[in-house]
């Protein structure tokens, strides 16, 4: 059907065919379907464990793939003055919803991080996340419209409300990687060097600090610099399986690590892939990752507008440093940390949050004339109707 659209139509579709970023679509979609693949294998074990169907979370994960892919399709349809409206919404119901979780929120393991809602839980940080990165990118792309550094400073009080409201879930990680996007954002805004010098500093400290105040948050470093623990490590499970697995794996369905790794089909997917597929699987979901980077990057390059520059670099960065952090956690290169791997890891909240994340790129990445958000827009009454 797709083929059949010529250039030359101008219908809603036809446009978004031929301006669209197709090749990083194939890799979405490939990245999903790997997921799909190892939802199957990797959380058999648990639903064992939990007395469920053995197919139970494999069930859900191809029940949430579908709104998942209808949200990245829809998304990516949209103008750039439809993002804006999109993520303040967006932002603004999520930053109440974490608020939510606080007082109501699913305890699990010391955090509250869910929102019970009938079969399903919810993860409003999920959403938060992407949401603010475009409000951050628009606010730094206004920066001096109303006084000096007036969009700046604005961005960086939004962040640090909202990362604040992660550390008090808590959920430091996730924290981190929003505050370690806009500080990228900051630069690539063309802050001055002092500032930025003066930003790598306080996160320096805050980060000294969180180690040596919050104890799990120590834990953690603690196990990956000392490398003691008084239980199994998680961390030495995930690298026998990757040693287990060598060139090509053990085969669909044969690792056992997936049996005892707690996590297997959710933080530590990238483990269960690698014993059961091998490094020739996990060199393929890496240059996956990879693909959508450099994609990502040309089309961004090729933007004239200011907002969309930052916008894209920052959700670009916050969908590859996510996809790092996990990976990275899996082979030890870094202090573990419970961040899924997008489009792969178990998780309604995660895959349809990377889906946004991914529409709203791919929306603004779209090659087209109109792209261009005009300085106040956003403060326009006639924009807002």
């Amino acid at each position: 059907m797709m083929t059949s659209l010529r250039r030359t139509d101008r219908t809603a579709l036809a446009e978004w065919w031929w301006t669209v970023d197709r090749v990083s679509l194939v890799a979405v979609i490939a990245l999903v379907l790997i997921g799909l693949t190892m939802g199957l294998s990797a959380s058999i074990p648990v639903a064992e464990k939990k007395s469920l169907g053995i197919y139970h979370f494999a069930a859900r994960q191809l029940v949430f793939t579908l709104p998942a892919i209808a949200i990245l399709i829809s998304v990516s349809f949209l103008s750039v003055r439809q993002i804006c409206q999109l993520a303040a919404g967006i932002a603004a119901l999520a930053a109440l919803l974490v608020v939510a979780t606080l007082v109501i929120g699913d305890e699990r393991n010391g955090a509250t991080r869910w929102l019970d809602i009938g079969a399903f839980t919810l993860q409003p940080s999920e959403f938060l996340k992407p949401a603010v990165i475009v409000l951050a990118a628009w606010l730094l792309s206004e920066n001096g419209r109303f006084s000096p550094l007036s969009g700046a400073l604005t961005s960086g009080a939004l962040v640090a409300l909202c990362a604040g409201l992660l550390i008090l879930q808590p959920d430091f990680g996730q924290a981190v990687l929003l505050l370690l996007v806009w500080m990228a954002l900051f630069f690539v805004a063309g802050m001055p060097l002092t500032m930025m010098a003066g930003l790598s500093f306080a996160a320096s400290l805050a980060t000294l600090i969180a180690a040596q105040r919050l104890d799990h948050v120590q834990d953690r470093f603690v196990q990956f610099f000392a490398g003691t623990s008084d239980a199994p490590r998680q961390i030495d499970m995930s690298l026998d399986a990757f040693r287990a697995g060598g060139l090509v794996g053990q085969g669909p369905g044969e690792g056992v690590v997936k049996q005892s790794l707690p996590d297997a089909h959710t933080d530590f997917v990238f483990a269960v892939l690698g014993e059961e597929f091998g490094l020739v699987a996990c060199l393929l979901v890496l240059g996956v990752f990879g693909v959508l980077m450099v994609r990502g990057i040309q089309r961004t390059l090729r933007q004239d507008d200011h907002f969309v520059q930052l916008a894209s670099t920052g959700l670009l960065l916050l969908l590859g440093l996510q996809a790092f952090i996990n990976m990275a956690v899996a082979l030890n290169l870094i202090p573990s940390k419970g961040m899924t791997l997008p489009f792969i890891s178990y998780g309604g909240s995660s895959l349809l949050a990377v889906s946004l994340t991914m529409g709203l790129l791919l929306a603004l990445t779209r090659r087209r004339a109109r792209n261009r958000l005009a300085p106040g827009a956003l403060l326009d009454a006639r924009f807002v109707t």
